[in-house]
């Protein structure tokens, strides 16, 4: 006869909706999954169709509080997902626990379907390029904008990953709610490239076609010879003089709102 204590049909005490060992489930799927660091991570990626293996929390009914007040339309789904564990336990599992003490492994998007999506002719919406970024924070951030602006995607060059869990971070899981990639230049997705650079021509005289692809270089070195070579137009953003630069992100929230006040981005 099987004890009940070690029976896996039997649900947990602090969830007794999701039955599994979740600490068992991650370790198993922790190798390929994506971490979601933090409960607006998971709340995003629930939101915008992700596949969550296993979340947890060390304090389920705080983070089921957070959606009752921040996420109502899918606290029924964090209910069922989120199990709770000893804060150490949870700790255990990630880099560094978040201020919420919320994670959770989600199945990285089909490169094929994102590839297809950035391919995708005739787009609604630019595509943001980071030309061999260095920086994961800013990565996630763009992440971030290009999600809240509706933009295709984000593509990055270079060595950077843009799935690391930093930048998921950084990205508060809205890497779900638009496609992101790593390609090269010669793979880039069809479209005008725009490429940011103090000595093209003033964005305020230009409209941005909704098939663009906007580059950005990299927050020390800017454009490789690359990309510009393969770059349509040179535009600069409006900047006083003896001032060195944006950050990256602010850069691309700027270029992106230029976008969508001139015609782009859906209401």
């Amino acid at each position: 006869m099987t004890d009940p204590a070690h029976d896996p049909s039997v649900a947990s005490p602090v969830n007794p909706v999701n039955p599994v060992d979740p600490v068992a489930v991650w370790r198993r799927a922790a190798p390929g999954a994506v971490l979601l660091d933090g409960f607006h991570a998971l709340k995003h990626a629930v939101r915008f169709g992700a596949e969550v293996l296993v979340a947890v929390t060390a304090d389920r009914a705080a983070a089921l509080a957070l959606a009752d007040e921040l996420a109502a339309d899918v606290r029924d789904t964090l209910a069922v997902l989120l199990t709770e564990v000893p804060h150490g336990t949870y700790a255990s599992l990630v880099p560094r626990p978040h201020p919420t003490a919320v994670a959770a492994l989600a199945v990285r998007p089909d490169r094929a379907g994102n590839l297809a999506k950035l391919a995708h002719a005739p787009r609604t919406a630019p595509v943001v390029v980071l030309d061999q970024p260095r920086n994961l924070g800013n990565a996630g951030a763009v992440v971030r904008l290009a999600a809240g602006f509706g933009a295709t995607g984000v593509v990055t060059t270079g060595t950077l990953d843009p799935w690391h869990p930093t930048v998921v971070r950084g990205g508060a899981g809205l890497h779900f709610a638009t496609a992101v990639e790593r390609l090269s230049v010669d793979e880039l997705p069809p479209g005008p490239l725009f490429a940011l650079d103090p000595e093209g021509e003033d964005i305020r005289s230009l409209i941005l076609p909704d098939e663009a692809l906007l580059a950005f270089g990299s927050e020390r070195t800017g454009l490789t010879a690359e990309l510009r070579e393969r770059a349509d137009h040179l535009v600069a953003l409006p900047m006083r003089p003896q001032v060195s630069s944006y950050n990256l992100a602010t850069s691309v929230a700027m270029t992106l709102y230029h976008w969508s006040a001139t015609g782009g981005a859906p209401a």
